[in-house]
C-alpha cells in the first residue's frame, strides 16, 4: 500500500493535508514532527509531507525534524512553514516578510515540468504566511512566485525535494 508520512509542526491545516492525500487514494500517516527516523521508516513512506507550521525556522527552539530524513532518499514536500524549514536546513535564507500574506495571491509557475505539470501558468492560491524564503539554497530552482513571495515554489531536481509557500490543500 503506497504511504504518505505526514510530519505535522503545528499547521491548522494538518489533518485538511491527510485527508487530499487520501483523497488520491493513498494512505496518510500523520506524525509529530519530532518522531524517530525509525518511526518515520516504518511506514515504508513513498514520500513525506512537511506540514506549516506558526513558528519561525529560525527563531530559537523552532520545530525541527530528524535530519536523516534528508539523506534517506524519500521524495519530500513542503509546505509553507515546510518550505522554509527545507530552505534554511539547505542554506537558504528565510526572513520575517514586510507584509504578512494572508488570502488569494496569484501565484505564477515558471514551469510546467514537474510540480505544476497540466496546471495553468497563473492561478490563484492560498497563502498564510509571515516569514519567507529570500535566498534559495544551493541545488535548488524557483518553480513560482506571487507578488509579495518571489519563492512561492521551487525544487532540488536531484534529491526530488519540492516545496510550496501557498497551501495548497486549502
Amino acid at each position: 500500500m503506497q504511504t504518505i508520512v505526514v510530519l505535522d509542526f503545528g499547521s491548522q491545516y494538518t489533518q485538511l493535508i491527510a485527508r487530499r492525500v487520501r483523497e488520491n487514494n493513498v494512505f496518510s500517516r500523520i506524525l509529530p514532527y519530532n518522531a524517530s527516523f525509525e518511526q518515520i521508516l516504518e511506514s515504508n513512506p513513498e514520500g513525506i509531507i512537511l506540514s506549516g507550521s506558526p513558528a519561525s525556522v529560525y527563531a530559537k527552539g523552532a520545530p525541527m525534524p530528524d535530519k536523516r530524513i534528508f539523506e534517506a532518499g524519500i521524495p519530500i514536500l513542503g509546505i509553507c512553514y515546510g518550505m522554509q524549514l527545507l530552505s534554511h536546513t539547505f542554506g537558504g535564507k528565510v526572513l520575517k516578510s514586510n507584509k504578512r500574506e494572508y488570502g488569494l495571491s496569484v501565484l505564477k509557475t515558471h514551469e510546467q515540468k514537474t510540480l505544476f505539470k497540466g496546471i495553468p501558468k497563473s492561478f490563484n492560491c492560498w497563502m498564510s504566511h509571515g516569514d519567507k524564503v529570500t535566498v534559495l539554497p544551493k541545488g535548488f530552482k524557483i518553480l513560482a512566485n506571487t507578488a509579495n513571495a518571489p519563492y512561492a515554489a521551487m525544487v532540488h531536481p536531484q534529491k526530488q525535494f519540492y516545496a510550496i509557500q501557498f497551501h495548497a490543500e486549502v
